[in-house]
């Protein structure tokens, strides 16, 4: 019973169990009974003593080992199993049961010699994945011979040292599956098994012991709401493990070991041969309760079954030697109740009446068998204790080695002389065989000399039309041949038709592209004539603002002056207005220009576009045409090979029929002579056939020949067309950015329109107030004039009047100043903001460009950072994974490597037993200095 943990601390859960003794502990009032009950303070080490120590000597006499944990998440399984690994004081059962084996090795007899092999898997989602090769992810649980079940292809490693299987449970643990719960986010949901095989062979005795021990890390027990936060991970083994703990604890005759991998592979632990121990680790937490109390019933349940153990041993030659002549002592005596007993029951069934002195004794011969099988199952040799045996003086073993002797002898010599018998037989049935060959030779000669001259006569008539077909057929081949070869000529004269219409259109596109290039040099020239235009009108309207700023309105000044500047003024509109129609007109003729040129590039396209359909068609016509060909060429020769061989047997069933002829006339030396004529037909017609196929043969490179070069032309033609294809795309884009310069051209001809429109409105309000400004002073000379008058008239009388008339003189005199230097600012205003205006804009479209020429910048500067970072990323991987097929591969090779674990030498301090059992101090370490494969260790014999 664990402690409560940090997050029922900080729920502020209750601490519900109460402890009666080592053996009881009290949930909600209801005692549970156990054999051993820890509390929440206990120790590892208290732990370890009291439930896994005795299983190492057990695992080491040779009987099988089961360690398991049981409880929900966060309960303490993995805290108890394996702890903290490399800890001497927190360390959990895994890594204390590890040394001590190996100190517990060291204090043995040292005729032992040890090898022992470590595998570590998990079991998630019911699949087994090897925790030593991360590529063996769904290995299959099969049986061996003696019905165990194992994992099949499983890593396993041979170890010499404690360090060695750490060093392995380590390894396992990083590749380890880990999925996060609510409850525990450290929770494994997996299953972890951790196998030890231990086997150990005594030199001098020569007897094998083998054990196994299963350390078990379970996934958590609880129900799927409380704790697991995605649904597709399964449950845990519980409900298999219960379901088999159940069939066994209630006697069942069917237990499901089959309903999980899990189960199949602890068939031995539940209920077999094994000693299994089962640790239930549970919640004290008021909030667990439930979980806490179905935890203990699993427990009080899996404590009613009982496992069958037995010592896992492999018998010497000579053991099974005494087994047999035990067992066929067993089978004489057996043997021998069963004749009396048949002999009895006829007696009886013959009407007999058997005494019973002669009667068959039951108890006398039950109490024979009886001790014939104390002795073979509780005999033991006085060498090895635990093995069955017979114990015999050395007479009997000596009588028996005589007899074993004579018996081998005699089978020896019925193996001779059953094979001298059958050499014999087989040379008999040989001469039988040669002479009933020679017999049936004679007559099967005969009959296939009948049968195969009735069977040429029939094929020479048969090959006499097949001949006349043949030639038929080749006489068709030939006129196919002829008129494919026609169609061949005209498909070249259409290609080269083809050919000039290309060349053709090529020079119709040059053609355009030098129209293209004399467009673009009339809108360059267009260009620079608008701009000289435009930089002509802006000098004359700088020099129209200063010539109206300059001109100062003055009292002596007549309208003489005003009415010339004004003049100049409508002149230099009036020819602002010419240039404006010209520029408009101009504009006119450059879209229809541009619309006649759009209109030229359309019909070039479709051309294009027919062009490109005619030679497709003729491709298309090509290729199936070249097919044909390659069909003719493959049947023609077929034919020739048949007429070849068609020919090859006329000449040998006339030369066959020929000899039959001479044979008759039983004249030997004429028929050889005829025979040596047939050969030299034979070969004349196979020099006339060569030369003939000699010469189609030339004939069909020649046509070959003009096939590649009708081939080359017309990839020559595809290549042209391509760059036809890329030089029109080029005038396409071309056309394109002459489009958006005219677009920008006349969105830059509207801007000035609108500039001179607010000229003009400006102009127009400036000769408004220059009126004003006009008919202001002329009535201000004339109120003057007048005043003046006065003033010199009633001089003498009102000097006080004429006072407040000057200042008032001299004050709209002021004014008349500071409006006059007004209007001289806001016309030098006006023109040099017409000045900035176009540097502004050019400004303007400079900055737009730049910001879109970084955007483009950093979009690729930003692609090449990922795209340098995933090759990176790429690099490293691949290092990473060659580095650990590298280290797998050396694990790999090191643990094909058996190592041989001899007792005698000095123990590993542990926490287990942290003083060494036995100090020798004259033994030294024969092992190796470095890391790699430990040596065996011999102790040195004292002498």
């Amino acid at each position: 019973m664990g402690p409560l943990n940090s997050s029922e601390v900080t729920r502020g859960d209750k601490y519900i169990a109460k402890f009666q003794g080592e053996d009881n502990v009290v949930l909600s009032g209801k005692p549970y009974m156990f054999d051993r009950v820890f509390q929440s303070n206990t120790t590892q080490e208290q732990v370890y003593n009291a439930c896994a120590q005795r299983i190492v000597k057990d695992v080491l006499e040779g009987y099988n080992g089961t360690i398991f944990a049981y409880g929900q998440t966060s309960s303490g399984k993995t805290h108890t199993m394996e702890g903290n690994l490399h800890d001497t004081d927190s360390m959990g059962i895994i890594p204390r049961i590890v040394q001590d084996i190996f100190n517990y090795i060291y204090s043995m007899d040292e005729n032992l010699e040890f090898h022992i092999k470590v595998s570590y898997f998990e079991i998630y989602l019911d699949k087994i994945r090897d925790l030593l090769d991360v590529s063996k992810v769904n290995l299959s649980v099969h049986e061996d011979k003696n019905r165990v079940p194992y994992v099949k292809g499983c890593t396993e490693r041979f170890v010499s040292s404690p360090e060695e299987v750490m060093d392995t449970i380590d390894e396992g643990k990083s590749n380890r599956h880990v999925a996060v719960t609510n409850m525990n986010e450290h929770s494994s949901r997996s299953h972890s098994i951790f196998l030890i095989n231990v086997k150990q062979e005594n030199t001098q005795t020569e007897q094998k012991l083998s054990g196994k021990l299963f350390l078990v890390d379970l996934a958590g027990s609880e129900k799927r709401g409380r704790s697991w936060t995605r649904p597709r991970t399964s449950t845990s083994l519980c409900p298999p493990s219960e379901n088999v703990i159940s069939a066994l604890a209630e006697g069942s005759t069917y237990v499901p070991y089959r309903d999980s991998k899990m189960t199949r592979i602890l068939q031995d632990s539940l209920g077999g041969n094994c000693r299994t121990t089962i640790v239930i680790c549970c919640s004290p937490s008021s909030y667990n309760e439930s979980e806490t109390k179905t935890t203990l019933l699993f427990g009080q349940r899996a404590k009613t079954i009982k496992n069958t153990v037995c010592v896992n041993m492999e018998l010497t030659a000579e053991q099974w030697k005494k087994k047999y002549e035990r067992e066929k002592e067993r089978n004489k005596t057996l043997r021998n109740t069963a004749t009396w007993l048949e002999n009895e029951l006829n007696r009886w069934r013959n009407g007999e009446s058997v005494p019973v002195e002669e009667q068959f004794d039951k108890e006398k011969a039950n109490a024979e068998v009886q001790a014939l099988d104390n002795v073979v199952n509780n005999e033991k040799p006085a060498s090895t204790p635990g093995v069955p045996g017979v114990r015999l003086t050395d007479a009997e073993k000596e009588k028996c080695e005589a007899e074993l002797a004579k018996l081998y002898k005699q089978l020896d010599d019925k193996d001779d002389e059953i094979n001298q018998q059958s050499q014999l037989a087989e040379k008999l049935k040989e001469q039988m065989l040669d002479q009933e060959e020679l017999l049936t030779s004679s007559r099967r000669d005969h009959n296939i000399l009948q049968t195969e001259l009735n069977r040429l006569q029939a094929e020479n008539e048969a090959s006499k039309e097949e001949v006349k077909e043949v030639l038929q057929a080749l006489e068709e081949l030939a006129v196919n041949y002829d008129q494919k070869s026609q169609e061949v000529e005209d498909k070249t004269q259409d290609f080269e038709s083809l050919s000039e219409e290309l060349n053709q259109k090529s020079t119709v596109l040059a053609s355009i592209d030098s129209e293209l290039q004399k467009l673009k040099e009339m809108t360059n020239h267009q260009k620079k004539r608008v701009t000289e235009m435009m930089s002509s009108l802006l000098k004359d309207l700088t020099e129209i603002g200063i010539a109206v700023g300059s001109n100062d309105i003055k009292q002596h000044e007549g309208s003489g002056l005003i009415d010339e500047e004004f003049t100049v003024a409508r002149l230099y509109i009036s020819k602002m207005k010419s240039e404006v129609k010209t520029m408009v007109k101009r504009c006119k003729l450059l879209e229809g220009s541009q619309s006649e040129g759009n209109k030229k590039m359309d019909e070039n396209e479709k051309e294009l576009a027919a062009c490109q359909l005619r030679i497709s068609q003729h491709e298309a016509k090509i290729k199936s045409l070249t097919e044909y060909l390659h069909n003719v060429e493959q049947k023609k020769r077929l034919l020739e090979e048949n007429v070849d061989s068609l020919n090859e047997e006329l000449v040998k069933i006339s030369a066959q029929e020929k000899v039959q002829a001479m044979e008759k006339e039983s004249e030997i030396q004429t028929a050889n002579e005829v025979k040596e004529a047939v050969e030299k037909q034979i070969q004349g017609h196979r020099e006339v056939h060569q030369k003939q196929i000699g010469n189609l043969r030339d004939e069909l490179e020649t046509k070959e020949k003009l096939i590649t070069e009708l081939q080359d032309l017309q990839q020559k033609t595809m290549l042209e067309q391509e760059t036809l294809r890329l030089e029109h795309e080029k005038l396409k884009s071309t056309d394109q950015e002459k489009s958006r310069k005219l677009h920008e051209l006349t969105v830059m001809q509207d801007r000035r329109e609108q500039a001179r429109q607010d000229l003009k409105g400006l102009e127009e309000t400036v000769a408004k107030e220059l009126q004003t400004l006009h008919n202001l002073r002329k009535l201000f000379v004339q109120d003057l004039a007048t005043r003046v008058k006065k003033s010199a008239e009633m001089d003498s009388d009102d000097t006080g009047g004429s006072a407040a008339q000057k200042q008032k003189i001299n004050f709209l005199e002021n004014n008349l100043e500071q409006l006059t230097k007004v209007h001289k600012q806001l016309v030098r205003d006006n023109a040099d903001l017409r000045c900035e205006l176009p540097k502004l804009e050019k400004r303007l479209r400079a900055t737009a460009e730049r910001v879109k020429a970084l955007e483009s910048a950093l979009k690729e500067a930003k692609e090449n950072g990922v795209r340098d970072r995933k090759r990176y990323q790429q690099e490293v991987d691949r290092i990473k994974e060659a580095v650990r097929a590298k280290n797998m591969a050396r694990r790999n090779n090191s643990a094909q490597i058996a190592k041989p674990i001899r007792p005698g030498q000095p123990p590993v301090a542990s926490p287990t037993h942290p003083q060494p059992r036995r100090i020798l101090s004259e033994q030294p370490d024969r092992g190796p200095s470095g890391g790699g494969v430990a040596a065996p260790k011999r102790r040195r014999s004292e002498c």
